[in-house]
């Protein structure tokens, strides 16, 4: 019901404001017309996609970064597991060649003093070591492999430079090993150049090896090389234990004393040979089903 007194819509005002409705609607008409006939729609939507394609990219960088990142960190430990292989079996290697070098030098007297057995079988597990004796007058460390994986009290310990010490003692998942270097270590050599056999001791120093009663008639020289002899059967004939540095008259004036560098990396390296003694005139190697 209208009011009396209030003046009627005029027609025109009404038209006017539907015009936006009406020019919307003509609007979408036209687009509709133009996108059936000139296929507009996808040019539009290739168009919008070029447009919001950096916001794509951007938002998915923080996925593109961490698989980067996974990628990148699983190569680097499989390049870190790959070194560490590669590591120990140079290791080894380095052992088997100083020890046949070694070898190669002795004269004929030599193999005769060894039974005619120059070569023999060795087998050797890799061990590492996980704690240093700290007193100074201990050379001693520990290690990672006991009686479970097999070590044995009285192996023979060396890396890649020669002869280390032996195992001393041997709990189930460890054990302890003397260094040639402590004051109470003893292993008999032979100088390689004149198959003369001697006994070196330790001096409790990890840079110098003591080798007393040197007959005054010996040929004993300046870098002469020492290896073992393998006397006693403790360890094996032919490792390099040190190189003589200095010789000297004992305190008594009847003997000679040398004193030798230890050719073993005593106070540096992370990994130990446990060597034990297999068949004989067998190659050098590592345990067909070890480590």
């Amino acid at each position: 019901m209208i009011q009396s007194g209030a003046p009627a819509p005029k027609l025109s005002e009404a038209a006017a404001g539907s015009l936006p409705l009406l020019a919307c609607i003509a609007l979408s008409v036209v687009l509709m017309v133009a996108d059936h006939r000139g296929e507009l729609s996808p040019r539009v939507r290739a168009t919008l996609t070029t447009a919001v394609e950096p916001i794509w990219q951007l938002a998915a960088l923080p996925m593109r970064v961490w698989g980067w990142g996974e990628t990148h960190l699983s190569r680097q430990e499989r390049l870190a597991g790959e070194n560490i292989a590669l590591r120990r079996e140079l290791q080894l290697r380095d052992a088997q060649i100083a020890r046949l070098e070694a070898v190669a030098q002795e004269n004929a007297r030599l193999r005769e003093l060894l039974g005619g057995k120059a070569g023999y079988r060795l087998a050797v597990r890799m061990a590492g070591i996980v704690e240093v004796d700290l007193d100074p007058w201990r050379q001693r460390v520990r290690l990672d492999l006991g009686s479970a994986e097999g070590v044995e009290v009285g192996q023979a310990m060396i890396d890649a430079g020669g002869m280390l010490g032996q195992v001393i003692e041997v709990s189930g998942r460890g054990a302890t090993a003397l260094l040639l270097t402590d004051a109470n270590h003893a292993v008999p050599v032979q100088v390689v150049r004149t198959g003369l056999r001697l006994v070196a001791v330790g001096t409790g120093r990890s840079d110098a090896l003591r080798v007393p009663n040197i007959p005054r008639s010996a040929d004993v020289q300046i870098d002469d090389v020492l290896v073992t002899s393998g006397i006693g059967g403790r360890f094996p004939a032919g490792f390099a234990v040190g190189r003589v540095v200095s010789i000297a008259p004992d305190e008594s004036r009847l003997f000679l004393e040398a004193e030798a560098v230890p050719a073993a990396r005593i106070d540096r390296g992370r990994e130990v040979l446990l060597v034990m003694r297999g068949d004989p005139e067998g190659p050098v190697g590592p345990p067909e089903n070890g480590p």
